[in-house]
């Protein structure tokens, strides 16, 4: 397991002055020979061949063809360069059209797109982001989302708790889909075939074991195929349409006539 690299830990004063520079001005002295644009793309493309462990400024370097101390003239450090790649990632997403009828179809889009983009880039799940960087994209992202929950009745507060836990189950499902994956390439066997062979095993225990309900969900075929790696998108859907239930009740509730 990765450990997770963390965002928003570097020199926040640099880190935000990078991720709001606008356009690069020009420079005295010789014209430098890339951009800082340049080398976030880089370091994107190095994270997604190989992941977030195989990033260094070194491997950066030698990727847009600098040496270690030039790359330092764009980047002061790892950190605020993962600060960069994160922010600029969540600039390929779109936010959901005014047109989506109601908040629950454009809370469901959000939660694809970050889906679909940490399937493009997995490097996104090794990244602890309980401070994440404030950088443009990331403050647009959090703008459509709170947009979205606007005049639904919730406290400010509220509204901020909501967008939180319908992001913790999207990072939640990706964690457990990765795993799935995992396991599959381990092992050489997918979930439903590591089950069946489980199931053999313990067919006998679960009859005399205790387990009523499981017991009974075995008869029905309830257990048969449990979490096979092609069903993760299902999975993923059906828990959040579970997420936006809970939030359409927590809503109806706080609009509720007094009694």
């Amino acid at each position: 397991m990765v450990n997770k690299e963390p965002t928003g830990a570097g020199d926040l004063r640099r880190s935000l002055e990078l991720l709001w520079r606008g356009p690069e001005p020009g420079r005295r002295g010789p014209k430098q020979r890339l951009s800082t644009d340049e080398v976030v793309e880089a370091a994107i493309a190095l994270a997604d061949a190989q992941g977030i462990e195989a990033l260094s400024m070194r491997k950066v370097a030698e990727a847009v063809g600098v040496s270690p101390m030039s790359l330092y003239t764009y980047v002061p450090s790892k950190t605020e360069l993962l600060d960069l790649m994160f922010d600029r990632v969540l600039g390929e997403t779109p936010d959901p059209n005014e047109a989506l009828p109601g908040w629950r179809v454009k809370l469901a889009f959000i939660a694809r797109q970050r889906w679909a983009l940490t399937e493009r880039h997995p490097w996104l799940l090794d990244l602890a982001l309980h401070r994440p960087p404030l950088g443009p994209n990331v403050m647009r992202k959090a703008e459509s989302t709170m947009r979205t929950f606007e005049g639904m009745g919730l406290a400010p507060e509220e509204m901020g708790l909501a967008a939180e836990a319908l992001q913790n189950y999207v990072t939640g499902a990706l964690h457990a889909a990765r795993e799935a994956r995992e396991a599959e390439r381990r092992t050489g066997m997918t979930d439903a075939e590591w089950f069946a062979i489980i199931a053999d095993e313990l067919g006998g225990r679960i009859e005399s074991g205790g387990f009523p309900v499981i017991k009974r969900l075995k008869e029905a075929g309830g257990g048969a195929k449990v979490s096979a790696t092609h069903d993760a998108v299902a999975r993923f859907e059906f828990g959040l349409e579970r997420i936006l239930d809970g939030l359409e009740a927590f809503i109806r509730q706080r609009n509720a006539p007094p009694a």
